[in-house]
């Protein structure tokens, strides 16, 4: 079928309500972007889940970054929208604002050269990510080796995508998953193939364009309203069956799993990534943050969970908006509810 066909046949949908949800924050923009969300017909349900990996870091990770800016002869560094997340007290922007020294970078790779050049500060980068960003990560670690800098550490809250999704397919409230292309291309087919023969339940790859997200789309609708379950790729050109083995090898060299807490999911057994014993002397602490603390009124939890949509939260909008979070979900431009008060016109 031809484009066209297939946005006629998503738009005239008569078929049994599906909920349906995507968990990578690209892919929730570019819904909005490409006007597919607006296509759907009310009985379609799409929710955006977990997939913003600033969104779902716990308050107890931020506070432990705000402790290393208020540390003599420390600097902590981090991907730009992280210095707004809301900790339990302070952001970084907040405690940047305080006297905290925090800065920001484009790559991670633009601390080498800083750390070279003041031995006397400790540079503690936030590594935060998904699949996608780890093997950046790993690389870095060995960089870092390599060079013999004793100056830098890492904070790390990497997650893996598939243990998320397999304690949402638990609660049994999802009826198809798009999956995350990005993640995808890393780890390849077999985790979402092997999520959807378990917990019988419809998973389809999607890709990022406006074709290859309505494709994606369709084929989610479709099976899901015959009630087929499996694993389908609709984004072959990019993620192979194999996912990339010289990342996953990078991967496997550097980390080991761990449990980790997600913001508003509690914790998710095997699902961080944390440095192995070898590369232990450049971890920063980053086992063990698990307290996460919700702010008064702030549905963050449920939008993560897709039991809420962004405009469910009496916050959004109001109170909480870009230039003033108060959730997580509103501060990264991955984060649904900054997506959703975007994409509708609040800025």
């Amino acid at each position: 079928m031809r484009e066209r066909e297939l946005a006629d046949w998503l738009r005239n949908y008569r078929g049994r309500p599906l909920r349906l949800m995507e968990v990578c924050g690209t892919h929730t923009a570019s819904l909005y972007r490409s006007g597919l969300r607006q296509l759907l017909p009310e009985s379609l349900k799409l929710l955006s889940g977990p997939g913003c990996p600033v969104c779902v870091t716990p308050t107890a990770y931020i506070d432990r970054l705000v402790e290393y800016a208020f540390k003599d002869h420390c600097k902590v560094m981090t991907f730009g929208d992280m210095l707004g997340v809301p900790g339990s007290r302070l952001s970084l922007a907040g405690a940047r604002a305080q006297g905290g020294n925090a800065g920001f970078f484009y790559t991670p790779e633009e601390v080498l050269p800083l750390a070279e050049g003041e031995p006397d500060t400790l540079f503690v980068l936030a590594a935060v990510g998904f699949e996608t960003t780890a093997p950046v990560w790993a690389s870095l670690v060995k960089e870092i080796r390599r060079r013999g800098l004793e100056n830098i550490r890492l904070l790390t809250a990497l997650k893996t995508m598939p243990e998320a999704l397999a304690s949402l397919c638990r609660e049994d409230r999802i009826d198809g998953f798009l999956c995350p292309g990005h993640v995808g291309v890393i780890v390849g087919e077999e985790p979402f193939r092997r999520l959807a023969e378990e917990y019988g339940t419809t998973m389809v790859m999607g890709g990022f364009d406006t074709d290859l997200l309505l494709r994606a789309v369709t084929r989610l609708v479709l099976e899901s309203s015959r009630g087929q379950k499996g694993f389908w790729n609709e984004y072959p050109s990019v993620v192979r069956p194999e996912g990339n083995p010289a990342a996953r090898a990078l991967l496997e060299e550097v980390f080991e799993p761990g449990d980790a807490v997600w913001r508003g999911m509690g914790k998710i057994p095997g699902s961080g990534l944390y440095l192995k014993e070898e590369y232990a002397d450049l971890d920063g602490g980053s086992r063990d943050l698990e307290e996460d603390r919700t702010p008064p009124g702030c549905h963050c939890s449920r939008i993560l969970l897709g039991k809420e949509s962004p405009e469910d939260c009496p916050l959004f909008g109001k109170a909480c908006r870009p230039e003033h979070p108060v959730g997580a979900c509103m501060v990264s431009s991955e984060g649904s509810c900054c997506i959703a008060w975007r994409e509708e016109g609040g800025e």
